[in-house]
């Protein structure tokens, strides 16, 4: 078999998606395609047509045609076999048979048609592994995407507190009547180190003129290379001092915006983040669980740069708990405090300081437990009943959503019974519940699919955010390290799961 191209087109021989298996030119594509139409006569009990040239192996789609174009010397089972399998792939990626949606997911199906014939040749391959190919993760992609998030989120960071220092310099200069000059900054050989992107976030406190000044000069881009993170920023940075005096009032716009800062944060702020990666199984039982949290502190003044923050551990879990080289690991142990090993260095300004991490890697229950009951019903359907519960009662958790995938083709789904809101999005139901906490713990969601199967309701994944932590650490004051009076300070927290699934 030499299959030539496989087409979607309407009735009147538009291609929607094609894709040629063999070198041939557009126009003689184009040409095949325009002849289609006209070789269907009313009556016909076949579905392929021939011509001098080429066969026309097609199927009824709705109001569409799965069309392949084959040579005359070609098996006809095998021509007639293969089209069943395309027939298939199609309602498979696209929900409904209409010429927005095929356009919609023209690069899926593109992807798919390519899995199952290469050179005008049938690959071995069925319906469920043409899926599992095209739905493959690179974890080589995901790790040079969380680099670059890193070294965009850094290079912010940089640019906005370098704009800061110019800005305050030509302020100064102003009213001092002298020329404006720029600084180096400090070096305090205190390294910071981030588990999200909300851990960097930084306040603007002032307003910074963002008009650019056009640079005439020439600028040359080191291309980004996988694994040196910080090296894109540190190149930004560098050029941002070098230009100095001429661009002082010069401030880039970041690609990405961050959130801006609360009205209530105070000189000294604390931040508590948690991310979780949970996976369970069918029956409730924990398969792997790792909670890491990072607290962060944030000092805008400098007369509180010299301070001892006060935690308190309550949680009876085995949490691993490691500070910064810089902090007192005795004054910690012992007491539970946080301060530098060098009583007379301060702490860094205008930066976000990991000062403690923790990290638990065992747990024999979820902070939220959620159930789902299959069964098989009748016409070939299932009914499903899901059901979450909150295990720890202290967190409150906001804009849960649990995805629930759905089977494929052009299932029908009757949702019976639900606490909170459902949508329903391409092959998956997300169920959305606004709040989960102590007074409000339980909840259930039942409907049916047809036709289905128990397995094609997993795997679930839950996700949320919360302002409350799941180990029990907390803040309880901090103090002036030269008199031990109270200093006044602020906090948030934030949990949420990375990765939280049910298989």
């Amino acid at each position: 078999m030499v299959l030539i191209a496989a087409t979607v087109c309407t009735k009147s021989g538009k291609a929607l998606v094609s894709r040629q298996f063999v070198e041939m030119t557009k126009a003689r594509i184009e040409g095949l395609l325009t002849a289609f139409p006209k070789l269907m006569t009313g009556g016909r009990q076949h579905t392929f047509v021939e011509t001098e040239s080429v066969r026309y192996v097609y199927q009824p789609l709705d109001k569409l045609y799965m069309l392949l174009i084959t040579t005359k010397a070609s098996n006809i089972l095998e021509d007639l076999e293969t089209l069943r399998l395309f027939s298939r792939v199609v309602p498979e990626y696209c929900t409904q048979l209409t010429e927005a949606e095929v356009l919609n997911q023209a690069f899926n199906l593109l992807f798919a048609f390519d899995e199952i014939v290469a050179l005008g040749y049938r690959e071995s391959v069925n319906l469920a592994q043409v899926r599992s190919f095209v739905e493959m993760d690179s974890h080589e992609e995901k790790i040079y995407q969380a680099v670059r998030q890193t070294q965009e989120r850094e290079a912010a960071n940089r640019m906005r507190e370098r704009a800061k220092e110019l800005q305050r310099e030509r302020l100064e200069a102003a009213k001092r009547g002298l020329p404006t000059r720029s600084s180096s900054g400090f070096g305090s050989g205190f390294s910071s180190s981030t588990i999200s992107s909300s851990a960097v976030t930084e306040p603007i406190t002032e307003k910074i003129p963002t008009t650019p000044v056009r640079d005439t000069r020439p600028s040359t881009r080191s291309a980004m290379k996988l694994g040196s993170r910080g090296t894109d920023a540190e190149s930004f940075v560098s050029r941002l001092r070098s230009e100095g005096d001429t661009t002082a009032s010069a401030v880039a716009t970041p690609a990405k915006l961050e959130k801006a800062p609360a009205a209530n944060q105070k000189d000294v702020h604390l931040r508590f983040e948690e991310r979780l990666n949970l996976t369970a199984g069918r029956d409730g039982d924990v398969q792997n669980f790792e909670l890491s949290g990072l607290l962060t502190l944030r000092i805008s003044n400098e007369q509180f740069g010299k301070i001892h923050v006060h935690v308190d551990n309550k949680d009876t879990r085995p949490l691993q708990l490691q500070t910064h080289p810089n902090v007192d690991k005795e004054a910690f142990r012992s007491d539970g405090v946080i301060r530098l090993k060098q009583a007379q260095r301060p702490f860094p300004l205008h930066s976000d300081v990991g000062v403690l991490k923790w990290r638990l890697t065992h747990s024999d229950a979820a902070p939220l437990s959620v159930n789902c009951w299959p069964s098989e019903g009748t016409g070939g359907g299932c009914d499903v009943n899901i059901e979450y519960d909150l295990e720890q009662e202290h967190l409150v958790l906001s804009d849960v959503n649990i995805t629930i995938p759905l089977p494929s083709g052009n299932p029908s789904v009757v949702v019976h019974q639900w606490e909170g809101s459902y949508t329903q999005k391409g092959r998956s139901i997300i169920w959305s519940i606004p709040v989960i906490n102590g007074q409000q713990k339980s909840g259930t969601l039942e409907f049916t699919v047809t036709p289905a199967i128990p397995n094609d309701f997993f795997p679930l994944s839950v996700t949320w955010t919360s302002d409350t932590s799941l180990a029990l650490i907390a803040a309880t004051k901090v103090t002036q390290a030269e008199d031990g009076s109270s200093a006044d300070y602020s906090q948030d927290v934030s949990f949420h799961a990375d990765k939280y699934e049910i298989v």
